[in-house]
């Protein structure tokens, strides 16, 4: 689908990972997986469980036998490695990946390696560009499922940003999720019920300092803008204070 990174998985060894890579691009909104020459074949029983719902990416997976076929109708392709492997291409980051695949028409296909080993030398011939991250140069380890979620989210993200809006991502937990602040009587009953405690344990001694100790009172407890379910939960905690103790 045009706008959309191809994802091409090259000659992956474990039927887990191609599941979890499936799990990491819809999560993202990307469904279109190509497997070349994988192990263990394909179907492979265990991508299924791995993929914890992304049916739609392995059951609509191709399958070819050469990288080369893989991406032979792709008129962008980035092969992700950390080292160059004396091949000569321009580099990206994910985020620049990511607009040149919003930006520049026609198909992007992006080259993922075995576990293993990462990509060959010939797979990576293939790319106009090399596709890498920043990463800790005394541990550069991604696993395959890592790789492809950077790379899909940074997508979706440069999408978001292209656009002005939130067309791709959607925030798990929302503003409008959001519970407003209790109503006032609701904090008033709040407030009184912690005096009343209070009182009963000499907190607002000396009497002279009674109003501004009040007053700071009623600050701390207005602060957080408390909602009505977490005001009900405060004076159920005090109901239970005030209680005698269970023997």
């Amino acid at each position: 689908m045009a706008g959309k990174p191809i994802i091409v998985l090259v000659r992956p060894q474990l039927g887990e990972n191609i599941g979890k890579a499936a799990r990491a691009m819809l999560n993202f909104g990307l469904t279109e997986m190509r497997i070349v020459n994988p192990r263990d074949g394909w179907p492979n029983p265990s991508a299924g469980p791995a993929a914890s719902g992304a049916d739609i990416v392995l059951d609509q997976a191709k399958v070819y036998a050469s990288t080369a076929e893989a991406v032979a109708d792709c008129e962008h392709v980035y092969a992700t490695t950390v080292r160059k492997r004396g091949v000569t291409k321009p580099v990206v980051g994910p985020d620049g990946a990511a607009r040149l695949v919003h930006k520049d028409p026609g198909r992007h296909a992006v080259l993922f390696g075995r576990e293993a080993s990462g990509l060959e030398t010939e797979d990576v011939a293939l790319a106009r560009h090399i596709l890498t991250v920043p990463i800790n140069p005394e541990f550069g380890s991604l696993n395959l499922a890592q790789a492809v979620i950077l790379v899909a989210y940074e997508w979706s993200r440069i999408g978001s940003e292209l656009a002005g809006s939130e067309t791709e991502l959607v925030q798990p937990t929302n503003e409008e999720d959001i519970l407003p602040p209790a109503p006032q009587d609701q904090l008033e009953g709040l407030i009184a019920h912690f005096e009343k405690l209070l009182d009963l344990r000499g907190y607002f001694l000396p009497e002279a300092r009674r109003e501004a100790t009040a007053r700071t009172l009623r600050t701390v407890l207005t602060k957080p803008a408390w909602n009505h379910l977490e005001v009900r939960t405060l004076r159920g905690v005090l109901s239970t204070l005030e209680k005698p103790p269970r023997r």
